[in-house]
């Protein structure tokens, strides 16, 4: 018998590769200077950058990946680095970018480059320059304008790295590679490939780069000298803007582009849509598709996320109106100026909705103040529609996991829950246990100060010890420890806080509920949501209706078709949540330093908040139907905060049925009384 071992992603079997690898030479001199400078400017515009150096500092930058050699010599630091960059990167990607960190790079331009180019060639593709004493035509590829290299090249050259190393005698690494490609490979570096051009420019001392108005330097792919991290800046900025004016340019001519083909379309000019370019709005085939707007002022906004109908304007909602209304101001301006210029002087109304098929639109209403020439001024009030459009979508990367973690399940339980125990255990135990799922259970038994001080004589978690006795007798291989704690106020963060200090840092968690129903699927989606360092996964259950509201005496619906009908996604619950132990810890640090000795804050906080506000991490909040929880009547304890008490009985509330059965419940009552 054989077998096929296939590859975990279809592009390693259909050999895909990334388009482009960056690698950018610094030393230990420059690292936290001008390397940090690349890093925050050009870095996060490419796919992939890594950074290599000689010898290491003391501390690496944050958010760099640095590569060392041990060896702060030029010529070796090269050699070192081809030799990385095949073993490590050869089979992954098509194009190689090698500049160094005095260098800036347009990132677009670059990445613009190389899809123009066909990856089937040799290429070696830089400024060139003429060797010092050498061959009239040969050419090597000026290091510091940086230089491409195809996948193809870097294989060939692979072989003959050690030779070049050995024979070839020069003092500056780019000459040295550009010998060893020429002497092995006979391959000169080019200025320009296949109608692509590599357009450089040479700073001058002194140079500011605000006032550079040659074509040769707004065409540049790559500027050098950049002798410090402040004209590095400056350079992004300057080059920033240009790119800005040319998209903005560009917009314009396809806007014209766009209207005079439109007039010679069967709808005519009346086909234009506005803004032109931009996708029409969406057009509800019912009322159940019209999307509402959002009524707002500069202080409030009157569509608030916790339902309320009134809230302060504030975060990313207050700056997002500042910035429309300032745009619309700008706009304005441009458009009536020198005639007329227009100050603010209230909004009167604002409104607006996302509409997912163009983005956010908005309709403003602004008492402006107009001024003439001659200094006259006039009040009138002026309604103006904007449109922020979506961008082009990007896939943003996430770290990678699998499905093999372990999953360790911790369960509190109070004395209301002991109905609800045999259940979870059994089903525990068949999804889990019997299909050897690698999961593990620990209890956490909350004790009220009363029970604790009778537990001598009364157990009142005497029957769970006696259910967990019986499952570890029926797996041998299993334990399921229990944690006893004794508190009035069963806080979600300080029961956690006693688990956690008993569990290594890298332990992932699912915190359940008695309600719930473990199961594979919803395992495999809790480990492949939550990411070390990254993300926290909270989902949403599903809670299933009263069933004597529901049915009424009727036969419980059983088939397939049923799944998930009979009921609804609890949003008020955030009972349920899996997270790495470590990034708890982290949180609840700077939890302890935010609050100092209070402990009495953590009465009204739950795991969430703790993310929320002190992790910095992905909270990852979705529906699963994985975790279907069947009709209970929770216990809400007065003791905690007002908030968290709230949400229990809206949850248990909202839980009892739809409003079509409780209706039709009524009706029937009604009718009942009526007779």
């Amino acid at each position: 018998m054989s077998f096929l071992y296939r590859t975990r992603y279809i592009q390693t079997e259909l050999g895909f590769h990334e388009r482009l690898f960056v690698a950018v030479l610094t030393s230990k001199a420059t690292l936290n200077t001008l390397a940090v400078a690349v890093n925050k400017t050009v870095a996060h515009h490419f796919p992939r950058l890594l950074y290599f150096t000689g010898l290491r500092s003391t501390k690496v930058p944050h958010g760099m990946a640095l590569v060392a050699h041990g060896d702060e010599r030029p010529i070796w630091l090269m050699y070192e680095t081809m030799n990385y960059i095949h073993q490590h990167f050869g089979s992954d990607y098509d194009w190689f970018y090698v500049m160094q960190d005095d260098t800036y790079a347009q990132a677009e331009q670059v990445k613009a480059l190389v899809t123009h180019l066909s990856i089937n060639q040799d290429v070696y593709l830089g400024r060139a320059e003429e060797f010092i004493g050498g061959d009239e035509q040969a050419r090597y590829c000026h290091g510091g304008f940086g230089y491409l290299l195809s996948r193809s090249l870097l294989l060939k050259l692979h072989p003959h790295l050690d030779s070049c190393r050995n024979e070839i005698l020069s003092v500056r690494p780019d000459e040295w590679l550009g010998r060893c490609i020429i002497d092995f490979l006979g391959i000169t570096c080019v200025s320009q490939l296949q109608g692509q051009h590599y357009h450089t420019y040479e700073l001058a001392k002194n140079t500011e780069p605000e006032k550079e108005e040659e074509e040769e330097f707004h065409a540049a792919l790559a500027v050098h000298p950049v002798s410090d991290m402040t004209l590095m800046y400056r350079l992004h900025k300057q080059f920033s803007r240009i790119q800005l004016d040319r998209a903005y340019q560009e917009i314009q001519d396809l806007q014209m582009q766009i209207r005079n083909l439109t007039a010679l379309t069967p709808a005519g000019e009346a086909g234009v849509t506005w803004p032109v370019g931009i996708n029409a709005p969406f057009l509800p085939k019912s009322r159940f598709e019209v999307i509402s707007w959002d009524y707002f002022t500069e202080q409030h906004l009157f569509s608030c996320p916790d339902g309320s109908p009134k809230c302060e304007l504030s975060g990313a909602s207050k700056a997002d109106v500042s910035e429309i209304i300032v745009s619309a101001l700008e706009q304005l301006n441009r458009r009536y100026q020198p005639l007329l210029r227009f100050s603010k002087r209230q909004l009167l109304n604002g409104y607006r909705r996302f509409d997912p098929t163009r983005g956010m639109e908005y309709t403003l209403d602004l008492l402006l103040e107009a001024v003439t020439q001659k200094g006259h001024s006039h009040v009138l009030a002026k309604r103006v529609s904007l449109v922020r459009p979506l961008s082009k979508v990007e896939i943003i990367p996430m770290p990678y996991v699998t499905e093999a973690t372990r999953v360790q399940l911790v369960l509190p339980l109070t004395v209301q829950d002991l109905d609800y125990v045999a259940n979870f255990l059994d089903m525990f135990a068949m999804n889990t246990l019997d299909t050897r799922d690698n999961a593990l259970l620990t209890l956490l038994f909350v004790y009220h100060p009363y029970d604790a001080q009778r537990v001598g004589q009364v157990d009142v978690f005497a029957g769970v010890k006696a259910m967990v006795g019986e499952l570890e007798k029926r797996y041998a291989e299993v334990k399921i420890p229990w944690i006893s704690v004794k508190t009035e106020v069963p806080s979600q963060v300080k029961l956690m806080d006693i688990v956690s200090k008993k569990h290594p840092v890298d332990t992932l968690f699912f915190l359940a509920s008695v309600w719930t129903e473990i199961n594979m699927e919803f395992l495999n989606r809790c480990r492949m949501n939550t990411i070390s360092n990254w993300q926290v996964f909270f989902p949403v259950h599903f809670q299933e209706f009263n069933p004597a509201v529901v049915y009424r005496g009727e036969q419980t619906a059983s088939s397939s078709t049923d799944f998930l009908r009979d009921g609804h996604f609890d949003r008020h619950s955030f009972a349920e949540a899996c997270f790495y132990n470590s990034d708890y810890m982290t949180a609840r640090t700077k939890l302890a330093a935010d609050i100092l000795d209070r402990d009495e804050v953590l009465d009204s906080m739950e795991v969430f908040d703790v993310f929320l506000h002190y992790s910095g991490l992905h909270l990852f909040r979705a529906v699963e139907p994985g975790l279907v929880q069947k009709y209970a009547l929770r216990s809400c304890n007065p003791r905690l905060s007002e908030e968290l008490y709230h949400r229990c009985v809206l949850s248990n509330l909202e839980g009892l049925a739809s409003r079509s059965h409780l209706a039709m419940a009524l009706f029937e009552q009604e009718q009942a009384n009526s007779t």
